[in-house]
């Protein structure tokens, strides 16, 4: 990889994207493209746009997000069409704050970042392009050159608002370097980045007795004074603070809720007003999202303080809580492990699988409806088939809590106890039980956790051991099986002859000697009787899978055992039941013979090839397999 090309190639590129011009020049630019001259929140909506939109009738999923946020889909969708919108389209929401609220770990930080970063790359498109003043520290909107007197007229052939004023620095240019001629004033194209300090800002709170607010609008320059003379010449001032260099972008207020009340003024009056106070000048015009994140006890503290109520009314709060989908949960499992040094440790199949049952349990809440578990839950949030409920239940269960999944344990406790049990036991593979042995040694050591949630998380625990027990003796059973869709093509093929037989009241024919013979009942009730089907529905279920091949037939589709769910699930659990013994025996020999040896380095073999084991973990698996059975 020639890298030293890439970054020269790279360079060159961003060279070409470069433009500078008078105002004139740039009002020619708006003419064609009056997008430019959008106001921060709008091109923060627009960045989201950009990246396009999945519509379902559930709820739009924002392809800006993909891949980096799993699991708030709700959350995510609240945030852009209750305040993202809205305030693109001037609405009232625009002049609040954002804060994002939610248990540590839950994304709120990483929702920040990928606005940031997402603002970065999107100033290098044509849609996302900014012009600013050139050489004006705080990157000002070239259209506050406009003087209010000709703005409505403006607005009326551009179809351009413009909000807000000259800055002193610029309206101190304009008369000494210009001469008053707005038409020349030189305008260039500015690309976002938080490492240069343009259009992206990060105030955190340090001490607050030696916390400046210079930090956040500027500071005077003492080296300058004696050449100015003046504490109020603009040139003798440093527009460099957060607010001054995120102007037209974003600034990410860390720590907002803990900050001194000087600071929170500040917010507001930029907030609500679009301007802030520096120095010894008139209010300064900004345009940029102040957005600010916190947990929730942080949060109730701060809005049970009376003092508090005029800054809380001008914001937005958006709950951003964790997810409580499972499948979601693993992606977020793997997308840490994959940044981290551990990425390359064999991590056997279902491990992060059953390590988020446990996580989700935690996060969940017993619903009042008595005939649903918190297992049950679990599995129809994250859109699987349980028995008795469907989709339809899922609003009601939502409702009943508001708070649901604003506490439990969080994603980074997981991968610590991951990386704990690798370190300590140098391991080069780590299975289910490895996690959930670490999970449950690390709650004695975590510091938020009381007496009456550490039982309760080691009964949950203890749900997530019988899952994997589960799944653990169907990977096992399933590889036992030779030739696997062989067996289930043979096995399916023949109770469909007798099913037809049976429907059509027909008899078979005894393929060795030839004889008609009644369908074979016992068979069929044999692969029936796995999933439940009772001695009165028989008929009316076999009936159902004719139907199914018929309409298969008819659109010219090969009917199979997977092409029925229940018959699939039926097969399947008819085949391992026949196998459990043969199961048993062989993994649980101490002295294995020929044979057996052979069928377990086949099964070992079919674990590695097939289900993604490694020698390691696919022999765990079949020593753990046969100690379940022989129990």
């Amino acid at each position: 990889m020639d890298i030293l090309g890439k970054v020269k190639a790279y360079r060159e590129k961003q060279e070409k994207l470069k433009w500078e011009g008078t105002l004139a020049d740039y009002l020619e630019l708006l003419k064609e493209r009056p997008y430019l001259a959008q106001s921060a929140h709008s091109r923060i909506y627009q960045m989201i746009q950009y990246h396009g939109i999945e519509e379902s009738e559930e709820l739009k999923k924002y392809n800006f997000f993909q891949d980096q946020i799993f699991g708030l889909e709700e959350a995510l969708e609240r945030l852009v069409e209750e305040y993202f919108h809205p305030a693109a389209k001037r609405l009232d929401v625009r002049k609040r704050i954002l804060l994002l609220m939610g248990p540590v770990s839950g994304g709120k930080s990483t929702i920040v970042t990928l606005l940031k970063r997402g603002l970065e790359t999107y100033t290098y498109t044509d849609e996302g392009a900014v012009y600013a003043i050139q050489g004006c520290p705080m990157h000002e909107d070239p259209l506050h050159l406009i003087p209010h007197e000709f703005r409505e007229e403006f607005e009326d052939k551009y179809g351009i608002r413009i909000e807000g004023h000259l800055s002193p620095l610029n309206t101190m240019r304009l008369e000494k370097e210009y001469g008053g001629k707005i038409e020349d004033v030189m305008i260039e194209r500015i690309f976002f980045s938080e490492d240069k300090r343009t259009g992206i800002g990060t105030f955190s709170p340090s001490d607050p007795k030696s916390q400046d607010i210079a930090d956040l609008t500027g500071s005077i320059d003492f080296s300058t004074l004696a050449e100015y003379g003046s504490e109020s010449d603009p040139r003798a001032y440093r527009f460099d603070g957060e607010l001054n260099k995120a102007n037209r972008g974003l600034m990410e207020f860390q720590e907002m809720l803990k900050s001194d009340e000087k600071f929170l003024w500040h917010l507001l009056s930029l907030a609500q007003e679009g301007n802030f106070k520096a120095g010894r000048f008139a209010l300064i015009s900004a345009d940029e999202l102040i957005v600010a994140h916190t947990n929730e006890s942080e949060y109730r503290s701060f809005i049970a303080n009376k003092k508090n109520e005029a800054l809380h009314s001008r914001m937005i709060v958006m709950p951003i809580p964790y997810n409580l989908k499972l499948s979601a949960e693993e992606k977020i499992y793997q997308k840490m492990i994959d940044e981290s040094d551990i990425s390359d440790v064999h991590i056997a199949p279902h491990t992060l699988h059953i390590a988020a049952i446990f996580t989700i349990l935690t996060r969940l809440k017993e619903s009042e409806q008595g005939n649903i578990s918190l297992l049950k839950k679990l599995y129809l949030y994250d859109g699987q088939t349980v028995e008795g409920f469907s989709d339809a239940d899922l609003p009601a269960l939502k409702r009943e809590f508001s708070n649901e999944g604003m506490d439990g344990i969080d994603p980074r406790y997981v991968i610590n106890r991951i990386s704990s049990t690798i370190i300590k036991k140098e391991m080069t593979a780590i299975n289910a039980l490895d996690v959930l042995r670490s999970l449950k040694d690390g709650l004695d050591a975590h510091p938020s956790i009381s007496k009456d949630q550490k039982e309760k998380y080691l009964n949950f625990i203890s749900i997530a051991r019988k899952q994997y027990d589960e799944l653990a003796k169907k990977e096992v059973q399933k590889a036992f099986v030779y030739s696997y869709e062989e067996s289930a093509k043979t096995l399916m093929d023949n109770y469909l002859d007798n099913v037809e037989a049976f429907c059509h009241q027909t008899k078979l024919q005894d393929p060795l000697t030839g004889e008609d013979m009644q369908p074979d009942e016992k068979l069929m009730r044999s692969i029936e009787e796995q999933i439940g089907i009772s001695e009165n529905a028989k008929k009316a279920f076999r009936e159902e899978i004719l139907i199914r091949i018929s309409a298969y037939a008819r659109k010219g589709k090969k009917f199979d055992y997977q092409s029925h769910e229940r018959l699939r699930e039926a097969i399947q659990k008819k085949l391992f039941a026949d196998l459990k013994d043969v199961v048993k025996i062989t993994t649980s020999s101490k002295t294995p013979d020929e044979q057996q040896l052979k069928k377990m380095n086949e099964v070992v073999a079919t674990l590695i090839d097939e289900y993604g084991y490694n020698s390691t973990s696919a022999n765990e698996l079949l020593r753990y397999v046969g100690s379940l059975l022989n129990r």
